[in-house]
């Protein structure tokens, strides 16, 4: 039976991964998918290739955790909110999810899946829910909460979710990957996610919403 890891060994296979992560970004966005190896990330990370091939045995594998660190929220409870006002939850959930896909290297991260994607299909199949997985769990609760309380009536907790992140990453994100410079004030940002709350609202609210 393998012996438990302290905390101090805890902490330190916490840090190379971290630090294999951020090498491994650097070099993927630098070089592309097909000219990083795994050997030029344990380098630049400082770290032996069997340390990095235990926690990452393929590059696709590799891609796909730097691709879902950049959207994590296991540390934040911003996608979480309150069932008893549905409008504001989803205002709430929206404003959260626009912070999440305005983090650092988001946009340059997307565009490395799409340019390398069609060429290595393991990419798409891995990195199919990037950033937008903690949300549409987020909205699931959300829905679910809603439902039990009566402040919704949504069946289809899926498309749902989809439709809410879809109008407003249409506007807040995806211009951005075609556009230099695309920005949004505050104003507008709170704009277009209320809006996408109220249509989310007059399709599945219900009069005590």
């Amino acid at each position: 039976m393998p012996r438990e890891l302290t905390a101090y060994h805890r902490q330190v296979a916490v840090n190379k991964r971290a630090a294999i992560l951020e090498a491994a970004t650097d070099l993927f966005l630098d070089l592309g998918y097909d000219r990083t190896s795994l050997a030029q990330v344990a380098g630049k990370a400082g770290v032996s290739k069997a340390t990095l091939f235990k926690q990452f045995p393929t590059k696709a594998e590799l891609f796909e955790a730097l691709v879902l660190a950049a959207g994590d929220t296991s540390n934040s409870e911003q996608l979480e909110a309150p069932s008893g006002n549905f409008h504001a939850g989803l205002v709430s959930l929206g404003m959260a999810y626009v912070e999440l896909l305005s983090r650092p290297r988001m946009v340059d991260l997307i565009r490395a899946v799409i340019a390398e994607s069609a060429r290595f299909p393991e990419l798409r199949q891995r990195t199919f829910d990037f950033s937008t997985l903690p949300a549409l769990k987020a909205l699931r609760r959300f829905f679910q909460a809603a439902n039990i309380h009566g402040t919704a009536n949504v069946n289809d907790l899926d498309v749902a979710a989809a439709q809410f992140l879809g109008m407003i990453a249409t506007v807040v994100f995806w211009p951005r990957l075609v556009h230099v410079g695309w920005s949004l004030t505050d104003e507008e940002t709170l704009h277009i996610v209320d809006e996408a709350a109220r249509t989310i609202v007059a399709r599945y609210g219900t009069s005590v919403s």
